[in-house]
Order: structure tokens, then sequence, then C-alpha cells
């Protein structure tokens, strides 16, 4: 016979932000028996996944006393994931065939993986827990407990002690800039990627994107830029040094120059469940796929055979009560 478990004793807890950390977060605690504080200083749940069309005054976002925009996500961004590898692992990313409102594509937009945290925060009711247009301005320990102190509407509320406090606000909030030698000389216009939200001010430019990953790769020529810009050059430390390469794209004006085992890691710290092999299986072929067919990797993919499995896994786990109709094919 199994020995006993110790039970867990009630906390008070207060969670920063609404994003999806701070969404599952919030559900974990609850379900543990503490008592949750959500603090989320937007109108909704979401996060980083909230659009907004606003930037910062400062396209660099170096200047301490900007107005500060949360949000990285510009108009067009589709995600660069398979929806069913994103989804929390009891909780699917699947299609929603009941709104015909809803992005059904295998690689939607960032509105409908807002819906997807709004479904999820619905269904375990942790809209209720969340204290919505609410910043948390200082957090400190005090005598083995947590003083929490936040703002709404720009007035400070009373301090709250908590036993426990969860960090959830992100990191992409404060953009990495590079260090490069007379940048400050060079009098173009510089903007940063978390500033980016639509390409109109690049029309008829010779634009420099520096890095060629994530953000890189999705702001470059193929999906909104070179569409409008004169020419776009990437800087890439992937690549060899002192090569230059003009990619065969239809705009015809991009050049590229020289510039899960964590996860697994993480998991066994934790005493979590490892990534499922066929999730872990569909990013890397993703990222494949991506590299060398940057224009259509969204919509032109080779790997049916792993979307089966994990809707398999799904079906297995009883987390769908049935297969939906639309099952993402290539092409579709």
């Amino acid at each position: 016979m199994a020995p006993a478990q110790n039970p867990i004793s009630s906390k008070q807890v207060a969670v920063i932000g609404a994003g999806a950390s701070g969404l599952i977060a919030a559900r974990e605690l609850h379900r543990e028996g503490h008592t949750v504080v959500v603090f989320e200083r937007e109108k909704q749940v979401g996060g980083l996944w909230i659009y907004s069309p606003k930037a910062e005054s400062d396209p660099l976002s170096l200047d301490p006393n900007r107005l500060i925009v949360h949000s990285s996500v510009y108009e067009s961004l589709r995600t660069n994931l398979p929806r069913e590898c994103m989804g929390f692992r009891d909780y699917p990313f699947v299609p929603r065939e009941d709104d015909l409102s809803r992005d059904s594509r295998r690689y939607p937009s960032h509105r409908e993986v807002l819906a997807y945290l709004q479904d999820f925060a619905r269904e375990f009711k942790i809209e209720e827990m969340v204290r919505f247009e609410t910043e948390v301005v200082r957090v400190e320990p005090v005598d083995g407990k947590w003083k929490v102190r936040s703002k709404t509407s720009g007035k400070l509320s009373n301090d709250e002690i908590f036993d426990a406090v969860v960090v959830c606000s992100g990191h992409y909030t404060e953009p990495y800039v590079a260090t490069i030698p007379g940048i400050n000389s060079w009098p173009g216009m510089q903007v940063h990627s978390h500033n980016y939200r639509v390409p109109g001010r690049f029309e008829n430019e010779v634009v420099v994107v520096i890095g060629n990953f994530a953000s890189g790769a999705d702001i470059r020529p193929l999906l909104d830029v070179a569409k409008v810009a004169k020419e776009v050059h990437i800087a890439s430390r992937g690549s060899e040094a002192n090569t230059c390469e003009k990619l065969s794209v239809p705009t015809n004006n991009l050049w590229i120059h020289s510039e899960s085992k964590y996860l697994d890691w993480v998991a066994e710290e934790s005493g979590c469940l490892l990534v499922e092999p066929w999730r872990v299986q569909q990013v890397e072929r993703g990222y494949k796929r991506l590299v060398s067919n940057p224009e259509n990797y969204r919509d032109e993919w080779d790997d049916n055979d792993l979307i089966e499995e994990a809707y398999e896994d799904f079906s297995r786990k009883r987390l769908i009560s049935s297969r939906p109709s639309y099952f993402p094919e290539s092409g579709r």
C-alpha cells in the first residue's frame, strides 16, 4: 500500500499576469486548494496575445520614461508552431467548428490564440480570480511572507500580504537591443520588432533586419516588409562569414548576410511528465520547413503522421469527444 501523501496546506497566493503562464498557474494552484488572486493590468486575459495597434513612443524601447505597451504582436502575425502542439496538455488547441468566426488553420492568427486562452479561462472559471486593470508596482518580503502593492486607474491600493507570489508577467516587454559600434551615428530609422505592427512605414525603403530567428523570420519579406520595401537585407549569425545570398522569393528583393532537452530537464526537475514525442517532432519538423520554405511553411507540410498521432493522443486521453470533421491537411 502506497504511503499517504501529506495534505497541502491552503495558502494565499498572488499570481502576477493573466497570460498563458498566469492562467495555467492559477488553475493548478486553485486545484491544490489555495486561494488565488490574479493581478492583470489589461481589461482581459491573454497577455502578450492581446493585439494593440499602438506601439511605444520610443521605437527601440530604451527610454525609461516611455509609455510601455506590453504586447509585441503585429497585425498579420500567425503562429510559427502548429496549433496541436501549442495547447495545454489537458486542453487541446483544436479547431472550433461551432464558431464560424474562429480561425481553423493549423497555423492560426494571433486572434485565434487569444480566443483559445479566453476559452481556457472560462472553462476553468479563472476569470473569477482575476483583478483586471490592476497593475502590481511592488513586491517585497515581510516576515516570511510577501507584501504586494498594486494600483488601479493610477491610484495606489492598500498593501496586501500573501504567502506566495508567482510572477507570470513575461520577459518580452523589455526588448533586447544589440550593441553595434557606430549605430548611433547612422541617420536612418531604427525600430525593434517589439514595436512593429504594420509594414507601411518601410515603403520604398532599404531595410536591414538584424536577426534571423522567430521575429526576424516572420517580419521579413515573405509576409510583410518586402512587399512594400525597395530592398530587405537580413543579418544572420547562422550564415557563413563574409557571404551574401540573394533569396529566390516572389518579391525578388531579399538578401541574407552573415551574422526539447531543456523542456525535459524542466519537467524532470518539477516532477512533471515529459513533453510528448509527437509534440517535440512537430516543432523540429516545423522549423526545418521554415528554413527550407519560409514563405509557405505554415500551409504546406509533410508531417500528417504527427497530426494523426496528436489527435489519437487527445482521443485516448478523452480530451476530445470526437474528431473534428475538419482535420488539418496540407494545403488547406
